[in-house]
């Protein structure tokens, strides 16, 4: 078999653009960044959060922004033993599916027990811990933590 040079052309794939939020994701980010928790009223679901602008249900345009939490009831969970580097946390935690007071729907967020598998379980009640220095992104909820 003769050698034969391998012909190569580099190329980098890539889709460039921005996203804005729009008003219903734009109001739940402005949201987390004062430090409250929103969802919006959806005919044939109730509340949702986080906000979407249609019903999942019925597919009609949501209606009006409404404030939900900031505390909590757990409805299910998983726990991570070992948080990986993009993880809201870098100590052990549980990934939740919290049902905010004021909404009907559950949202899925990391709850803080200092580390404790024991310590979470369903129908337990959290509220939302924000980081110092919010900017209006996801990140500004950090984790829920116990109620005391």
């Amino acid at each position: 078999m003769a050698d034969h040079e391998v012909l190569r052309a580099p190329h980098v794939l890539e889709f460039p653009y921005v996203r804005s939020t729009g008003p219903v994701i734009g109001a739940f980010f402005t949201a987390l960044r004062d430090g409250r928790l929103v969802g919006v009223r959806s005919p044939g679901t109730g509340v949702v959060v986080p906000p979407t602008e249609y019903d999942p249900v019925t597919g009609e345009d949501s209606g009006e922004m409404v404030d939900v939490g900031p505390a909590g009831t757990v409805t299910t969970w998983a726990w991570a033993s070992s948080p990986r580097p993009d993880q809201p946390l870098e100590r052990p935690f549980a990934w939740a599916l919290i049902q905010l007071d004021g909404a009907d729907t559950a949202l899925l967020h990391a709850v803080d027990t200092g580390g404790d598998a024991d310590a979470v379980h369903s129908g337990m009640r959290v509220t939302a811990r924000f980081r110092p220095d919010r900017q209006g992104t996801w990140r500004d909820l950090e984790c829920f933590v116990p109620e005391s």
